[in-house]
């Protein structure tokens, strides 16, 4: 039988503990995912980081007014669309692009990029494929969790809409037919 120390016994049980605890850990952003399905059964897809507020300011602090954002943490926010689209009464083709965002106080412009697969703060401004405005309104309660998600409004069309912290900032998908 194999005879260990109990110094040498204790630090691998700490190992073993500090990986197992380490593994379980939630990460600070976890990935979200926001689907659209029109009626004929295509898609519009967007991965995302979900950042949480822990008591910061978020918009006008930590994601500063004016400044071009990434939408979300961590990677860059992906969208995928399996059909063409207006955005905005602005025509996305079917493919994919990264979200950003420009905050401002009281207007929003979400910005469809060419670029992919870059981490979130590697914005190129000559990939921009389209800027469109955003409705900007306060929410009732404060959202700690950023959130991404549509609204279908129809069988052709949605509500994209941004929320976090006391902000909701949406704008109109529709298939492009």
């Amino acid at each position: 039988m194999l005879k260990c120390r109990p110094a040498v016994l204790v630090v691998l049980v700490t190992i073993a503990l500090t990986a197992i605890a380490f593994t379980q850990q939630k990460p600070a952003s976890p990935p979200g995912e926001a689907t659209l399905k029109f009626g004929d059964g295509k898609t519009v897809t967007i991965q995302y980081s979900r950042p949480s507020m822990r008591s910061r300011k978020i918009f006008g602090g930590l994601v500063p007014y004016d400044e071009v954002w990434r939408t979300g943490a961590n990677a860059a926010t992906s969208l995928k669309t399996d059909v063409d689209l207006l955005i905005g009464g602005e025509a996305v083709p079917k493919g994919e692009y990264t979200l950003y965002t420009q905050p401002g106080m009281s207007n929003w412009q979400l910005i469809i990029n060419k670029q992919t697969g870059q981490w979130g703060t590697e914005y190129s401004q000559g990939q921009d494929l389209e800027r469109v405005n955003m409705k900007v309104t306060q929410r009732l309660s404060g959202l700690e969790m950023f959130t991404i998600s549509f609204d279908k409004t129809s069988a052709s069309s949605a509500t994209l809409k941004l929320e976090w912290e006391n902000t909701i900032a949406s704008v109109d998908v529709k298939e492009k037919k």
